[in-house]
């Protein structure tokens, strides 16, 4: 798919970034160019250490903000696919800097929009967050209105042939400021700290997200939403997993914070079908047939009433997976 193609990733330096970087040039060693855009210069010198110019010749540091449309349209220049990965993540600053957040993930995703329609650029794939359905809290609702924008994109294209569309899952294992990590960190002070011991949550490895925005890359028709099948864990479990020997101390519920995540409402399963191994939420206006993508991809409609929550989910994670899995994808030096 890739083959002496053009990629740029905005917040290309980000955990997913680095993770898609690494699969790329695993998959596709003949990559046209892949640009990493982000306005982080440190994170991008570290980065560029890691993959040198004398081996990843067609690897581009690219500093830029998505705020600045004008930047982003020479970053495109010649970029053949979009994988957009870069905003402001954390509930609680974006609750204490509500404009800089509606800037970044609003603003900055019609830019992008923007300068891909005012470019060459094939195909884009937004990243999602399971806090952008049914959100509660400002950075799922800046989330929420940027998939409606990209989604929304595909109505007003014109005769371009470029594709929108937006992938959406949960907590992504040892993303950066994500609570395995911090419950690793906190087991060396004695204490796991606990928001509410029934909270629940949806768990993917990163390769795992990796491998759905390819799949989206290669596979959407332009306006799907992408959802994975994926597990959930019991905050108490992921802690037992962790730190055992730990006080796992309850401090109350964080200001924009739900005790279970959502990916489907019921509102969203009029328009949401099964394709085997992801949910698609489907445009309400698609620029295509229906029948026809139901026929392609042997979609099935999912019953009246269907959500999906980690709160109810059908698969759980044990606590000896949560451990093997920890182990295997974020920290290897862990002991099981």
């Amino acid at each position: 798919m890739l083959s002496n193609k053009s990629v740029l990733i905005t917040g290309g330096t980000g955990t997913l970034g680095q993770a898609l970087t690494k699969t790329i040039f695993h998959l596709w060693p003949d990559v046209k160019r892949l640009v990493i855009y982000s306005r982080d210069e440190q994170k991008q010198y570290i980065m560029n250490q890691e993959y040198p110019h004398s081996k990843y010749p067609q690897l581009r540091f690219f500093i830029g903000d998505v705020r600045d449309q004008d930047r982003l349209t020479r970053a495109l220049s010649g970029i053949d696919y979009v994988i957009h990965a870069a905003a402001m993540k954390h509930v609680d600053i974006a609750e204490y800097n509500p404009t800089e957040c509606v800037k970044t993930n609003i603003g900055g995703a019609q830019n992008v929009i923007e300068a891909c329609l005012n470019t060459a650029v094939k195909a884009v794939v937004a990243l999602s967050t399971d806090k952008a359905c049914a959100p509660i809290n400002l950075y799922g609702a800046t989330k929420l209105a940027s998939d409606k924008l990209f989604i929304a994109a595909n109505n007003y294209k014109g005769s371009n042939p470029i594709k929108f569309s937006v992938v959406r899952y949960g907590n992504v294992m040892g993303s950066n400021g994500s609570v395995i990590p911090f419950f690793i960190k906190k087991k060396k002070e004695g204490v796991i700290p606990i928001t509410v011991p029934t909270m629940t949550r949806f768990n993917i490895p990163i390769q795992d997200g990796v491998s759905m925005v390819l799949y989206a890359l290669e596979n959407a028709w332009g306006g799907e939403m992408f959802i994975p099948k994926i597990p959930s864990y019991r905050i108490m479990d992921l802690a037992e997993a962790i730190a055992p020997e730990c006080e796992h101390r309850v401090i109350g519920i964080r200001p924009g914070e739900k005790i279970h995540e959502e990916m489907i409402t019921t509102s969203d399963a009029f328009n949401t079908y099964d394709i085997g191994k992801y949910y698609a939420i489907l445009p309400q206006t698609p620029s295509w047939k229906i029948g026809d993508f139901i026929q392609q991809f042997d979609a099935k409609k999912v019953p009246e009433g269907f959500h999906y929550s980690s709160g109810e989910n059908t698969e759980w994670e044990s606590i000896e997976e949560l451990r093997r899995k920890i182990k295997a994808f974020v920290d290897p030096s862990f002991e099981v």
